[in-house]
């Protein structure tokens, strides 16, 4: 039903899209930074589709984009530590979702790609943060991520992690 690709230039619409119905989501649910979002869009649309480093997308058969993340091998958070960064894993972040699709759940999808592309390159871990508790809540709780630890220094950021080690074998997580 998904496909999981890396994103290119000519992808640069349809990120600004997920982006934008994004923060109209959070804007009708009065979440903070929604209208940063809504005028970052094109800007991190276009750090999302830069050829050397593109994020990954979430396209539906149909060729709808919903949703991109970024899965990087380096810590994106200050706040692993160094004994933590030398651990071998993968970093998943920018996670960006069009509501529109959320009975698929499509953020568990990219979650569940990630894994098993963490898991297909020898790390034991993913890692990913929030500043947000109820998105951390959702990570921990319906994505099987745990809270590692609690950072409060400007705001609060929440680290969480999970083994790429108990991936269950079967079916590609975008199928």
């Amino acid at each position: 039903m998904f496909e999981v690709r890396k994103a290119t230039e000519e992808d640069t619409p349809a990120v600004v899209r997920v982006i934008r119905a994004r923060a109209g989501w959070m804007r009708h649910r009065g979440l903070e930074d929604w209208d940063g979002w809504w005028h970052s869009a094109d800007a991190m649309a276009a750090r999302a589709t830069r050829p050397q480093a593109p994020a990954r997308l979430l396209v539906h058969r149909s060729g709808v984009v919903v949703g991109c993340t970024t899965l990087s091998a380096t810590a994106p958070d200050e706040e692993w530590t160094a004994a933590e960064r030398d651990q071998p894993a993968r970093y998943l972040s920018t996670t960006c979702t069009d509501p529109a699709w959320r009975r698929y759940r499509p953020g568990a999808v990219l979650a569940a790609w990630a894994l098993d592309e963490t898991a297909a390159a020898g790390a034991a871990w993913l890692r990913r943060s929030c500043a947000d508790d109820r998105l951390m809540r959702y990570y921990r709780d319906a994505q099987g991520f745990a809270l590692v630890r609690t950072v409060t220094r400007t705001g609060t950021t929440y680290l969480l992690a999970r083994s790429a080690l108990d991936r269950p074998a079967g079916r590609s997580a975008a199928q």
